[in-house]
């Protein structure tokens, strides 16, 4: 009997324990819903005025930084603004002189009129003559007494001393400075002096050439220090901000979020900059008007300078804004990643 359970409790401790209830299951976390595309949009819009308004503000917090950046911006894009301007009117006031391919002949004194009309009649038979025109003594001295004003002196003359003048339009520009046709003028007995300004004409041309090629390479370093202005005062805005930008980032804030505040800083840099260059510019236009109006009135006004138009001032603007968008954007890229927290 007393055998007996003995064996039945070492057939107990022999047993497998039983094994132990399943955990419960955590319950599942509910799927957020999905957001409207237009409640995305009314959240990125949100974010975009925030940036805009906020970034704004900090630069109305410190004026007189704001200000010196801005003068500094101003007069580095007013300069390219000016030579471009001055490059402008000097290439639209030669440019005639440059195109003109007219060769002037003038005749000896002792042909008169119809032996004049005889030589036109005769160049105009030439296959590389365009046009032909006969200026008369009479028209010549009419010309210089309107454009020279010795109008009285001009009165005592007994006799008209000009001769017959032949203007000579070739159908394309020679090349050359001795082209045939030039060569075979001067060749003719009745012509006395042949005028062809070639040579000053390639120099002339030459010279807008390196003018035009001066006005982009400075237009373009200026550009290149406008950029790194702004960049650098953003960047300089970015290292006072590091613990913000470092919270921010701690609790989710996107780079986009974190740079969007910069980047308007950096437009409205540009945006101010190009504002006061157009500024200076069109006050500079004001304080050369009166001597420019009496040089143009010396000519009668037969030249026209062009100023600033609304179109220049636009592109200026919008030009301007970019580079101040490009600078901040190079300067926030760099430090958004040096700025993650670990």
């Amino acid at each position: 009997m007393t055998q007996k359970p003995q064996a039945e409790r070492n057939v107990r401790k022999s047993a497998p324990a039983p094994a132990p209830p399943p955990a419960p299951s955590a319950p599942a976390e509910p799927r957020r819903p999905r957001l409207s595309m237009r409640a995305r949009s009314a959240a990125w819009r949100d974010q975009h005025f925030y940036g805009f308004f906020s970034s704004l503000g900090r630069l109305a917090a410190r004026p007189w930084a704001t200000a010196l950046t801005v003068l500094m911006l101003g007069f580095a894009l007013a300069m390219p603004l000016l030579f471009w301007l001055a490059f402008n009117n000097a290439r639209d006031l030669s440019g005639g002189l440059r195109e003109a391919r007219e060769v002037t002949v003038f005749l000896k004194p002792e042909i008169e009129g119809k032996a004049a009309l005889d030589f036109a009649a005769d160049l105009r038979k030439r296959e590389d003559v365009a046009e032909v025109v006969v200026r008369t003594p009479e028209q010549g001295l009419a010309e210089f007494r309107q454009l020279s004003g010795f109008g009285d002196a001009l009165d005592i003359l007994k006799d008209n001393p000009l001769p017959n003048v032949l203007v000579v339009t070739p159908r394309s520009v020679p090349d050359g400075d001795n082209p045939p046709l030039v060569a075979e003028i001067r060749a003719d007995a009745r012509a006395d002096l042949v005028q062809y300004d070639a040579t000053w004409r390639r120099r002339l041309s030459d010279i807008l050439g390196f003018g035009e090629r001066a006005v982009a390479v400075i237009a373009a370093l200026l550009a290149l220090a406008t950029l790194l202005v702004i960049g650098n005062t953003v960047r300089m805005d970015i290292q006072a901000r590091t613990e913000e930008i470092a919270v921010m980032q701690l609790i989710g804030a996107s780079d986009g979020f974190v740079r969007r505040p910069f980047l308007y800083s950096g437009l409205w840099y540009g945006l101010f900059g190009g504002a006061l260059a157009l500024i200076i510019v069109i006050g500079a236009e004001f304080a050369i008007a009166g001597p420019l109006d009496r040089l143009l009135a010396s000519y009668d006004h037969r030249l026209a300078l062009s100023g600033l138009d609304i179109v220049s001032a636009v592109v200026v603007i919008a030009a301007s804004s970019l580079l101040g968008w490009a600078g901040a954007f190079l300067a926030s890229a760099r430090h958004m990643a040096a700025g993650h927290p670990e």
